[in-house]
């Protein structure tokens, strides 16, 4: 009903006889809302662990990615000893209050929506409370990473930009995006977009498809609905390294568009650009350069933020659980 409250026979009046009594009902919208509520929290707590989590590399696989220095793990070590030396401990975080600004509603937006798109195909499908087919399952991964690159991208960019500079070129975010508006116009904001979306649909379908076949998977052979926490770190690991081996390349050439404003270059185009980075460094050493470090970072990442997200959610759920019983 629309006052939220559901008829049911279940009193007795003091004659003895049946009676109605009115029973509150949770309307099927007020679940949704928390649902979605829970889901931005969870995501955006997610995604700041993670990414806090792996910040020093990720700051320097990016000053890799955006240089022609020829990328090994010796080189990589040098590079964030030298910065902790000349800059000191915290500067090896440079760019993270900016990646924070980026990654907590980018990863609120993609949970999220990976969730109502799960849900979307699910009603469509036939698969309401059940785990999708693969297809369904990866077009919902691509959607949801697609719909927070386009609503978050500038801040990317952002994050990007005072990653590969001195902390005394830019102060702080809002001096960049100024900074960038006045010299290079408000398009710069959006430089490197292509690359990334495109490279974000093999990313994050590929990621949210192997976590979730790999939880199906773990279910039917083990009984077991849910995995145990260092289970879901190893699902999510798995999933981070196939998904950025797939979208490694263009995640390279989005980098070099993203900065091009600060390191000389005018990258335009993707194929320019990938061209032009495989005429000066080669095919492996340019587009893959600094994949091994990936390999490293982007599983324990991915698997820290899909095995938050999950506990959070779980959590969440329980504590509203408690505090329906406890009215």
């Amino acid at each position: 009903m629309a006052n939220g409250i559901k008829e049911s026979p279940v009193g007795l009046n003091k004659n003895g006889m049946q009676t109605v009594l009115p029973t509150p009902v949770v309307s099927e919208g007020h679940t949704n809302h928390k649902s979605v509520l829970n889901s931005l929290m969870s995501g955006a707590f997610a995604g700041a662990v993670a990414k806090t989590a792996v910040a020093p590399l990720d700051r320097t696989k990016i000053i890799f990615q955006v240089s022609s220095n020829r990328f090994s793990a010796k080189e990589a070590y040098r590079l964030i000893y030298r910065t902790y030396l000349n800059e000191g401990f915290l500067s090896l975080w440079r760019g993270n209050s900016a990646t924070m600004v980026r990654v907590i509603p980018y990863a609120a937006i993609q949970f999220c929506t990976h969730e109502q798109y799960k849900k979307l195909f699910g009603s469509i499908y036939g698969f309401q409370g059940s785990a999708l087919t693969p297809i369904p399952r990866l077009l919902a991964g691509s959607l949801a990473g697609t719909t927070a690159t386009v609503l978050t991208y500038p801040l990317d960019l952002v994050r990007a930009r005072m990653a590969v500079t001195p902390k005394e070129m830019y102060s702080n975010i809002i001096h960049v995006f100024i900074s960038m508006s006045k010299t290079e116009g408000l398009k710069a904001l959006y430089r490197g977009f292509t690359p990334t979306v495109i490279g974000v649909i093999p990313y994050a379908g590929i990621s949210f498809f192997t976590y979730e076949t790999l939880k199906k998977l773990h279910a039917e052979q083990s009984g077991r609905e849910q995995p145990y926490p260092f289970e879901r770190l190893m699902f999510g690991a798995c999933a981070g390294l196939f998904g950025q081996s797939a979208s490694y390349p263009l995640d390279v050439v989005r980098r070099r568009m993203q900065t091009a404003g600060v390191t000389g270059h005018t990258y335009g185009t993707i194929l320019g650009t990938m061209q032009e980075v495989v005429a000066e460094e080669g095919f492996i050493r340019g587009l893959y350069k600094g994949l091994s470090m990936n390999w490293v970072k982007g599983p324990v990442a991915v698997g820290i933020s899909f095995t938050t997200f999950d506990l959070t959610q779980i959590l969440l759920k329980k504590l509203q659980s408690v505090s329906e019983i406890q009215r």
